[in-house]
This record gives structure tokens, C-alpha cells and sequence, in this order.
């Protein structure tokens, strides 16, 4: 059996078309998915066209240069690592934390039980804690005692005080200066002290 020389070459030429189409295919190819995938990862436009020459000019060697240069994760990637940090960081945020001393406190704790620091304050009225620096309560809507509402006199403040007793510090009134007080007759003698 004889091949023919035509038929060869024919056979040739046809297969080193379809090498040639396939080769410019997988070229087009990985010039698009370069762009497609560097958009994907970058927002710089300048960046997109350069990733793309730089496949369209080097092709294999190019892809490999690409692969090894461009960002690790896509932008899909990073806003949800972002997401999921934004979420980490607001948890521990919520985490009470006590003022004084940075340790972990509970919410209905009024005292830090490692340093004293007052955290809360409960309302003279319902009893629930309050944050120190309010001056009314969200619960029941009462003042703290010693702030004055709208409209409301010094007077009429000062009269809704309670104020608590000192126990045994009474005040002892001093003497006025136009009572008469007791003095010493002038004909008992005064003996020095060294005479005792």
C-alpha cells in the first residue's frame, strides 16, 4: 500500500490548520479570562488593560507572570472577609466592658467586682440600672433626684430632695455674740500652773 504525497500533505496542511485555529483560540481565550478575572479582583481599569496586554503580547509565559502577579482574593472575597471583621469587631464591642480596669462586666452588674469602678446606677423610683450619666429614667420616665424639669421652680427641686440623715453628727449651735455668757469672778484667784 503507497501513500500518496498529495494526500500527505493535504492531511498536513489540514492539521496544521486546526493546531493554528486551536492555538489562536486558546490565545483569545486566555486573553478574555484574563480580563474577566483581573476585573474580578481589581477595580483599576488601567490594571484590567495592562493584565490583558500583558497575555495578549507573552501568551503561556504571560498567564504564568499574571498568575504569579495578581491579588489573592477577588473583590467578592475581600467584602466578605470585610463582613465577617465588621461582625467579629461589633460582638466584642457589645461585650461590657468595665471603664476602670478593661475586664468584662456584666450588664446588670452597678460595681465592678475587680477595681469598684460604679458602672450603673439604679433609679430612686423603679429600681432598674440606669447608665451613671442619665439623668432620667428610660423605664419609668422619673428625674434623677436633683434635676430640675421645665418649668419646674429651684424651689420646688429643692423640696422633692430627700436628703439623708448624718446619724450622730448633729450641728451644735455656737453662741451669738450679743447673749451674755458666764464669766469667772474677778476675786478668784488664778494659781499658775507650775503651782499645782
Amino acid at each position: 500500500m503507497s501513500f500518496d504525497p498529495v494526500f500527505l500533505r493535504n492531511l498536513m496542511l489540514v492539521l496544521t490548520g486546526f493546531a493554528g485555529a486551536f492555538l489562536a483560540a486558546l490565545w483569545v481565550a486566555l486573553v478574555i479570562w484574563t480580563y474577566r478575572d483581573i476585573r474580578s479582583r481589581a477595580r483599576d481599569p488601567l490594571v484590567h488593560i495592562l493584565a490583558a496586554v500583558l497575555v495578549a503580547l507573552l501568551s503561556l509565559p504571560g498567564i504564568l507572570v499574571y498568575l504569579i502577579l495578581r491579588p489573592a482574593r477577588t473583590l467578592e472575597e475581600e467584602y466578605q472577609r470585610t463582613l465577617e471583621e465588621e461582625a467579629l469587631l461589633q460582638a466584642i464591642e457589645d461585650q461590657f466592658v468595665c471603664p476602670g480596669c478593661e475586664r468584662r462586666v456584666r450588664e446588670t452588674w452597678q460595681v465592678c467586682p475587680h477595681c469598684q469602678t460604679k458602672l450603673r446606677k439604679p433609679c430612686h423610683q423603679c429600681g432598674q440600672l440606669m447608665e451613671l450619666p442619665w439623668n432620667l429614667c428610660p423605664f419609668c420616665g422619673a428625674p434623677v433626684p436633683g434635676v430640675r424639669r421645665e418649668g419646674m421652680t429651684m424651689d420646688e427641686a429643692l423640696r422633692n430632695l430627700q436628703l439623708e440623715p448624718e446619724g450622730e453628727n448633729i450641728p451644735v449651735p455656737e453662741p451669738d455674740a450679743d447673749q451674755n455668757t458666764e464669766q469667772l469672778p474677778a476675786d478668784d484667784p488664778v494659781l499658775p500652773p507650775d503651782s499645782l
